[in-house]
C-alpha cells in the first residue's frame, strides 16, 4: 500500500473529479505504479478531510477510465497499462472511434434510464395526422412557421388545464419540449448571474443549462414531503434567487408530492422576495391527485411547464408554457432565440393531437401501462425501500449494503442495462449522499422484457457481496 497523497487545492471541479485526475497523473508518471494499491477509501477521506463518498466516487471515475480494478477484501489496485489510453473529461471531446464504440455499445443496452412514454400503440394516431397535415398544410410545412395560430394556444390550455382550472389561452406559448420551455422563461425573465434556486435533487439538466447560460444556482432543502418551505425562505433572504424551478407532483427523481400547505407557503415566500417560480408538471399531469397547481394559487408569478413526452410520444418533442399575464410575447421571443423557432409540422401535430381527444387517450393508456409496470416493480423489488407513485415510471430506490450509488449503476452496466445514479440529479455540488438510484420501467416493449432486467438488478442488490468489485 503507498502512502501517496494529492493535494486537492490544485484544480478545478468537483472535489471528486479533482481526486480522480490526480489517480490519473500520478499513474502517468508512474508515481502509482502498475499493481499499487490504493489507500482504502476511510483513511483517504479522513487524510484528505473529504467525506468518504467523495473518495468513492473518484475511485469511481478511475475505474470507469479503466485505471484501477477491485478485488473484494483485498483492496483498489492500479491496472497494467500496456498502450496509455487518454481519459474524456468533463467539457473535452471524445476522439471519433471512441464516440462510435460508446455509441454501438449503449445501442445494445436496456434503457432503464428513461422515463418517455411507453409504447402504448400511439404510432398509428401519430402517423394518421401526419399524413392529413401534409395532405392539408404541405406550404405550410415546407416554409418557416411564422405565425401561431389560435388553435395551438388552444391545444396548449386545454392540455394544461388540471382539477378544474383552465389557462387562458392567450397566455400559453407552443414550445419545443418542456426543456426548450424552461430555458425560454430563463432566457425571458433571467439575466446571466442572476441566481436560479433548485432542490438538491432534481431535473438535473435544467440547473446544469441555466448554469452554461450564465445562471448562478442556488440549492434549497427537501424532505419526504418535497422542498421546505423554511429553507427556501433562508436561501430567498440570503442568496435573493431571481426564480425558482420545482416539480410540484411526482418530482424526478423522489417521486414526492408537495402538500398544498407547502404549495401555498413556497407561493407566499416567492411573492414577498420577487421570486418567479417554474412549475414543471410533466409528471403531474400523471399523477391522480386532486391538489391545485401552483400556478392555480399564485398565476401572477408562476410559468407553469408540460408537454407530450411522458405521457404521449416523446419523440414528437411538444410542450406549452401558461405564462403570468403579459409574458407570452417576452417567452415566445427568449424561445425563438434560444431554439431557432418553432416547427410548424410539430406545434401543428401536438394541437391536433390534443384537440381531438386522442392525445388524453394515449395519455389514458399510458398511465394504465405504468400502473401495471409499476406493481410488477413492487412485487419484484418486494422488501426493498423506494419511493414510487403508481401512475410515474420510475422508482427512486435505496441502496442496500455494500452498494453505492455510482458502484451499482456501473454493476448494473455490466449486465447490459442502463440506470441513473443520484449523481445525475444534483442540480449543483452536493456533499450530501442519499445511497439511490432511479429506475425507469417505460422502455422495454414488453413487460416480459422488463421483468427479466428487474430480476438480473434484484439479483444485483440482493449478492452485492458478490458483485462488488469495482471498490474496495
Amino acid at each position: 500500500m503507498t502512502n501517496w497523497l494529492p493535494n486537492l487545492s490544485n484544480g478545478t471541479g468537483p472535489l471528486y473529479m479533482r481526486l480522480a485526475d490526480h489517480i490519473e497523473t500520478a499513474i502517468s508518471n508512474g508515481e502509482l505504479a502498475a499493481g499499487t494499491k490504493l489507500p482504502p477509501q476511510r483513511n483517504l477521506a479522513y487524510d484528505l478531510g473529504v467525506t468518504i463518498g467523495t473518495v468513492s466516487r473518484a475511485y469511481s471515475v478511475v475505474h470507469e477510465r479503466g485505471l484501477v480494478s477491485g478485488e473484494v477484501g483485498r483492496g483498489t489496485y492500479v491496472n497494467s497499462r500496456h498502450t496509455p489510453t487518454p481519459s474524456v473529461h468533463i467539457g473535452q471531446a471524445a476522439n471519433t472511434s471512441n464516440a462510435a464504440v460508446s455509441a454501438a455499445e449503449t445501442k445494445q443496452l436496456s434503457k432503464l434510464d428513461t422515463t418517455a412514454a411507453p409504447t402504448v400503440g400511439q404510432g398509428v394516431l401519430i402517423e394518421r395526422h401526419l399524413s392529413d397535415i401534409m395532405a392539408e398544410r404541405a406550404a405550410q410545412v415546407a416554409s418557416y412557421a411564422r405565425d401561431f395560430p389560435e388553435e395551438w394556444s388552444i391545444a396548449g390550455a386545454r392540455w394544461l388545464a388540471q382539477n378544474g382550472w383552465t389557462p387562458s389561452p392567450e397566455n400559453i406559448v407552443p414550445t419545443i419540449g418542456a426543456h426548450a420551455a424552461v430555458m425560454g422563461i430563463i432566457g425571458a425573465v433571467t439575466s446571466p448571474g442572476d441566481r436560479i434556486a433548485f432542490e438538491h435533487l432534481t431535473y438535473s439538466q435544467i440547473s446544469r443549462s441555466a448554469a452554461l447560460a450564465g445562471r448562478r444556482i442556488a440549492l434549497v432543502d427537501s424532505d419526504e414531503n418535497g422542498i421546505i418551505p423554511e429553507d427556501f425562505e433562508r436561501v430567498c433572504a440570503q442568496q435573493h434567487p431571481k426564480m425558482i424551478f420545482l416539480m410540484s407532483s411526482g418530482q424526478n427523481p423522489t417521486s414526492t408530492t408537495l402538500p398544498l400547505e407547502r404549495r401555498k407557503a413556497i407561493a407566499d415566500i416567492a411573492h414577498r422576495h420577487n421570486v418567479w417560480i417554474i412549475e414543471d408538471n410533466l409528471y403531474g399531469a400523471m399523477c391522480r391527485d386532486d391538489i391545485p397547481l401552483i400556478a392555480q394559487l399564485a398565476p401572477e408569478q408562476t410559468f407553469l411547464v408540460g408537454s407530450l413526452s411522458k405521457s404521449v410520444a416523446a419523440g414528437v418533442r411538444g410542450g406549452w408554457v401558461a405564462c403570468p399575464p403579459h409574458f407570452g410575447t417576452r417567452v415566445r421571443t427568449a424561445h425563438k432565440m434560444m431554439t431557432g423557432g418553432l416547427p410548424f409540422l410539430l406545434a401543428e401535430l401536438c394541437a391536433r393531437l390534443v384537440l381531438s381527444g386522442d392525445a388524453h387517450r394515449i395519455r389514458q393508456d399510458c398511465i394504465a401501462e405504468v400502473n401495471a409496470r409499476e406493481q410488477m416493480v413492487r412485487q419484484i423489488f418486494s422488501g426493498l425501500e423506494f419511493n414510487s407513485n403508481p401512475d410515474i415510471a420510475f422508482v427512486w430506490l435505496k441502496l442496500p449494503e455494500p452498494w453505492l450509488s455510482g458502484t451499482f449503476r456501473n454493476a448494473a452496466r455490466k449486465e447490459g442495462i442502463l440506470i441513473d445514479d443520484e449523481d445525475e440529479f444534483k442540480a449543483g455540488r452536493s456533499e450530501k449522499v442519499y445511497h439511490r438510484v432511479r429506475i425507469s420501467f417505460s422502455a422495454p416493449n414488453t413487460r416480459e422484457e422488463l421483468a427479466r432486467h428487474l430480476h438480473t438488478l434484484r439479483r444485483l442488490l440482493d449478492n452485492g457481496s458478490v458483485s462488488y468489485d469495482s471498490m474496495a
